[in-house]
């Protein structure tokens, strides 16, 4: 399954991975990022989106309440729609672990998850608002 990916990854020009909180900015209309977020969805259209299981569990946790079921079910068929979904796996968590000893726990588990996919993928680039990822000198973070 994996090597699939991998072959469908470099067919593509450019990859992004997208981190929940342009997710959570561009949806909840009262998030201080939330101007910010809507700036960059034109820049995202063109870009062939990544995204992990564990993010969008961490969007779907973070705004259920405030969108309720019927719309967190349509957010996740834009995800299954619009993006390529990793699944992760015990060797993306048991690299991660090391990523987040080696910080010493200044960047949250899930972002280590998510630096390891990106790894793993060959993505340079992230689409987020966490300056956490601004520790890793082979991530480039866009939208500070």
């Amino acid at each position: 399954m994996l090597l699939n990916l991998k072959k469908r990854l470099r067919k593509v020009r450019i990859l992004i991975f997208v981190d929940a909180s342009i997710i959570i900015a561009l949806i909840n209309k009262r998030d201080n990022l939330h101007k910010n977020s809507l700036n960059l969805v034109s820049y995202l259209e063109n870009q062939e989106k990544v995204i992990s299981n564990l993010v969008i569990t961490e969007i779907l946790n973070s705004l259920g309440k405030f969108l309720g079921g019927k719309a967190g079910k349509s957010l996740y068929d834009n995800f299954k729609d619009n993006y390529i979904i990793f699944s992760e796996n015990r060797d993306i968590y048991d690299s991660s672990i090391y990523t987040y000893r080696k910080y010493d726990g200044t960047i949250g588990f899930a972002d280590c998850v998510s630096i390891e996919i990106m790894k793993k993928l060959n993505i340079k680039e992230i689409a987020s608002f966490d300056s956490d990822f601004d520790k890793i000198k082979e991530i480039k973070r866009k939208f500070k």
